[in-house]
């Protein structure tokens, strides 16, 4: 953002021009929601810093000189906010855990608006594991490798020189990668990270993120990549600002005063009486971006909703699921009569549940994969949840892809697995991908074990009946549903978060010639026949390892 390109407005505002205010709280909200967002990443106080730093940018606009230096000042104004919102919480506690689930987590919202793949949402994500002064500086960094600040402002905002800053920014880098490592560890198979993660809460912190980077210094599985590693701050170049979300609210009030207080204070502060006077009139100004409700003395800026664009595309490839199995019309709800005066044939959803099938062959390529419409999944859990345990359970929402990423340790405990089921569902569920690489029965090369056990440490079991898993599974959801573990017996655990088609078209490819053992499997039709997961229902048992294994949906 020019400052320049604003000067007019931000003059215009000064002399109390009530569109001109209108705009530039609207203009430069999302610079604040970005920079206060990534330092706090996403916790509950994120809303009140940006109300106090743009209350106090309105309450003391007239004391700019230089509409040149206003984003340097406002940024200014966003960084000494927060850095006074630490000091006040001088023993920070961990939020309640309705705190918790209501406050956005800002990386999961980096990755689901901005749609990022690969290592730019490693980089999105790495930032749950930097402590808060790190985070503090990166949300300053990530705006300078984007282009919306410079050094210079960089530095001021952070109350440093240049030189110090230059040194601070590098040891930033040095932490984001051992971050971004830790990303990458948790998303593969090592089997001594599992172990070593067995007790861990899914939550980042400090003591957990020395363990990790000490077992991936020390581990040749975990340090080894399939890419090159790209730096940072060249994935970083170009990349847009977080869009706000949809409903964000902000109200400017000045501080609980009346209208003749807020106005003597802005005048005591040199800004313009006609400004306020505008602002105390008994009007309401609506535009686009923003509302000055002038009779109360606040400004309530209400985004228009944006989401990222929905892509339709037809079904492109026929299922490769076995034959449907047919659930009885009395299981699923009686459609509404069409209107058509002549009765016509309606395709129910949930009519075809997933049935055993057999590998395809190695060298067999999958078939191109049904583009749905995509507008993003929330999970409870925030962009990763890692479930290890019988009880845990996540809830998603929203309209795209889910990963579910299988890891079982038959070592650690062999056995009947009770699977995993999908409960509460509202909505369309389906199961449109296996990702390449292997299936969870594949035998590695030269050996007798496989991701369900060896005859030395036993073998994992599943259900008569119950649909083999690949290491990676995709659904599609549109709607709301919950994932239970329902471990009991065999040791399993489940990494879940929201995907996208993207990413799940490239991993069905992933396959020999890249040192897999066979690719993935398109199970998606494109239409409402596609095959629905086994284990759902709408219901919400008590005990959902009850659900039953043909879902009734």
């Amino acid at each position: 953002m020019d400052t320049r390109q604003w000067r007019d407005t931000i003059a215009a505002a000064q002399a109390g021009d009530r569109q001109a205010l209108d705009d530039l709280v609207a203009g430069w909200l999302p610079l604040v929601y970005n920079i206060v967002g990534r330092a706090l990443n996403g916790h509950a106080d994120v809303d009140d810093v940006v109300q106090e730093t743009m209350l106090r940018a309105v309450d003391n606009l007239g004391s700019l000189r230089d509409p040149d230096s206003f984003r340097s000042w406002l940024v200014a104004i966003a960084m000494r906010q927060i850095r006074d919102r630490a000091r006040r919480r001088t023993a920070p506690a961990p939020l309640a855990e309705a705190a918790a689930g209501d406050a956005a987590d800002f990386a999961e919202l980096t990755v689901l608006r901005l749609q990022l793949e690969g290592q730019r949402r490693e980089v999105a994500e790495a930032v749950r594991w930097l402590d808060d002064e790190d985070r503090q500086l990166l949300s300053l960094w990530w705006l300078e490798v984007a282009g919306e600040l410079t050094r210079r402002e960089l530095a001021a905002a952070a109350g440093i020189n240049r030189q110090h800053a230059a040194v601070r920014v590098q040891r930033l880098k040095e932490r984001v990668e051992t971050a971004r490592g830790i990303v990458r560890a948790l998303d593969g198979a090592c089997p001594d990270l599992r172990e070593l993660t067995g007790r861990w809460n899914g939550r980042p912190d400090s003591v957990w993120r020395k363990r990790l980077a000490r077992h991936i210094r020390g581990c040749g599985y975990c340090g080894d990549t399939r890419e090159a590693v790209v730096p940072a701050e060249r994935l970083l170049v170009g990349i847009a600002l977080v869009p706000l979300p949809v409903g964000f609210t902000l109200s400017l009030a000045f501080g609980g005063k009346t209208a003749v207080a807020a106005t003597a204070a802005a005048t005591s502060v040199g800004w313009s009486a006609k400004a306020m006077a505008a602002l105390t009139q008994p009007v309401v100004a609506v535009t686009a971006g923003a509302t000055i409700v002038a009779g109360g003395a606040y400004v309530v800026t209400q985004p228009s909703d944006s989401p990222p664009p929905r892509v339709v595309a037809g079904p492109t490839a026929a299922s490769t699921a076995r034959p449907p199995v047919t659930v009885s019309p009395s299981a699923v709800a009686t459609p509404s009569p069409s209107p058509s005066p002549s009765p016509k044939k309606v395709d129910l959803y949930g009519t075809v549940v997933d049935a055993v099938d057999q590998a395809p062959d190695p060298s067999a390529e999958p078939a191109a994969l049904p583009h749905r419409p995509e507008s993003g999944i929330t999970s409870t859990w925030g962009a990763r949840a890692v479930m290890q345990h019988r009880g845990e359970k996540v809830t998603l929402s929203g309209q795209g892809y889910v990963l579910v990423r299988w890891q079982i340790a038959p070592q650690s405990r062999s056995g009947g697995l009770t699977m995993p089921t999908w409960t509460g569902l509202k909505g369309e569920l389906f199961h449109v991908a296996s990702g390449g690489g292997r299936r969870m029965d594949d035998v590695y090369t030269g050996t007798d074990t496989t991701g369900m056990g060896s005859p030395s440490i036993g073998w994992t079991v599943l259900p008569d009946g119950a649909q083999q898993m690949w290491q990676n599974e995709y659904f599609y959801l549109d709607g709301t549903v919950t994932l239970n573990q329902n471990e009991r017996g065999a040791d399993y655990g489940l990494t879940v978060f929201p995907s996208t088609w993207q990413a799940a078209e490239e991993d069905v490819r992933y396959g020999p010639p890249q040192g897999a053992i066979r690719y993935g499997l398109v199970r998606d039709n494109g239409k409402d026949t596609a095959p629905v997961p086994q284990y759902v229902t709408r219901e919400n048992p008590a005990d959902p390892a009850t659900v039953a294994q043909r879902s009734r949906v």
